[in-house]
């Protein structure tokens, strides 16, 4: 497997695959052709059918200024490598050359035709969660430790960074109020649901404060804000809400908190390794499913459980997250997006209380669940996979709650 820093990597939301990828592609063509004055930039397939939504047109352009560029959308062409695709065309002697094709393919990464078949750098020599217990059983090392082990002394500083920005992702969105951009007229919740969670007690509080976090990230996000993708922009908001929540409920240290953000990177790159975290690949289940498990995980082990505990929470974050669609209303990183993390965050809580009341034994494994995540997502209809021609997408367009 790859490391852990591709599945946490910070920048502006509110998506991974359609807005930090081919904001990074621009830099790179830019780079390429510093005098250009003017650009032609074509989206295809899922870029071009939810890029308006996901700001995908405007930060491409910002990232081409000072220099002009013109958008082209091709929403009924798929490319075959990968359905978010775009092509970069620089302006040369009053003809448009040079054209690039790219590829967003989740979770910020981008490749293009040259490189798209190259193996990737892997540094883990496990493959699986099996694996990586195996390395349990026989070296007595626990999931952080094979992460530190494997990464070098380089990753704690970089989780530490990862666990900066994901705070400041909390502050921002409990401050910010009024609308979130995109013409849903949508209201921040987050300062508010924080208040009320305040004056409550037991339970309800507990739910409240997680629901609160998880709303701020995501609103932060949706609002073209810095997040880190955990491990998507879509699904950012859960990770830091469960993490956040700890800290302050268990008086939990950073120390403890990196380790726990290493494991729930360790969980993610399993599930990118042997499925997808796109949700133009996988539909949400990609996402919010695989961002459940890590945030399951991490809480897990922050409560004392052990490996075994640990692999069952995280199977039971994806498990039933199975099918769940990518369908946002006006493609848009809103409408579910937003409640999708705040419900995923407290199941990961659940997740986790359930597995630590058990001795870890469960009769379907995360590898299983992996693989049927995957299977399921090959088996969906296009239309469920963030494109926003299905599902909530078309039957919520003008059908409102009137109140």
């Amino acid at each position: 497997m790859e490391s852990i820093k591709e599945i946490f990597r910070i920048g502006k939301g509110p998506s991974s695959s359609h807005t930090m990828g081919p904001v990074l592609a621009a830099k790179q063509y830019r780079k390429k052709h510093p005098e250009a004055k003017a650009f032609r930039v074509t989206l295809y397939g899922s870029l071009a059918l939810t890029g308006k939504g996901h700001l995908t047109d405007k930060a491409v352009k910002d990232e081409m200024k000072p220099a002009q560029t013109e958008i082209v959308w091709k929403k009924d062409e798929f490319k075959e490598f990968h359905p978010n695709a775009l092509e970069f065309e620089a302006k040369k002697n009053g003809e448009f050359a040079d054209k690039w094709l790219v590829y967003s393919v989740g979770g910020g990464k981008i490749v293009d035709d040259a490189h798209k078949n190259d193996e990737p750098v892997m540094i883990y020599k496990q493959k699986s969660m099996q694996d990586v217990l195996e390395h349990y059983k026989e070296t007595g090392k626990v999931m952080w430790e094979l992460v530190f082990d494997t990464e070098g002394p380089e990753i704690e500083g970089y989780l530490k960074k990862v666990w900066h920005v994901m705070k400041n992702a909390i502050d921002r969105g409990l401050k910010n109020e009024g609308l979130i951009p995109g013409g849903l007229k949508l209201q921040r919740k987050a300062p508010a649901y924080y208040i009320k969670s305040l004056s409550l007690k037991g339970y309800a509080a507990v739910q409240s404060k997680i629901f609160s976090y998880a709303l701020a990230v995501s609103e932060e996000n949706a609002s073209g804000g810095d997040v880190v993708t955990a491990p998507t922009c879509g699904s950012s908001g859960i990770l830091p809400a469960v993490l956040k929540f700890a800290s302050e409920e268990h008086q939990i240290n950073e120390d403890k908190i990196i380790k726990a953000l290493a494991t729930a990177g360790l969980v993610g790159n399993i599930v990118k390794h042997n499925a997808s975290i796109s949700g133009a690949e996988v539909g949400c289940q990609g996402e919010v499913g695989t961002a459940c498990a890590m945030a399951a995980a991490a809480a897990t082990q922050l409560a004392g459980g052990t490996p075994a505990q640990i692999e069952y929470a995280a199977e039971m974050g994806l498990e039933h997250h199975l099918g769940l669609t990518c369908d946002p209303i006006n493609g848009l990183v809103q409408i579910p997006c937003i409640e999708r993390n705040v419900h995923a965050a407290v199941r990961a809580i659940d997740a986790a209380r359930y597995a630590l009341l058990s001795d870890g034994k469960h009769f379907i494994g995360f590898d299983v669940v992996t693989k049927v995540m995957k299977q399921t997502g090959k088996d969906m209809p296009s239309i469920y996979r963030e494109t926003a021609e299905g599902g909530l997408a078309v039957f919520g367009d003008g059908d409102f709650v009137d109140n």
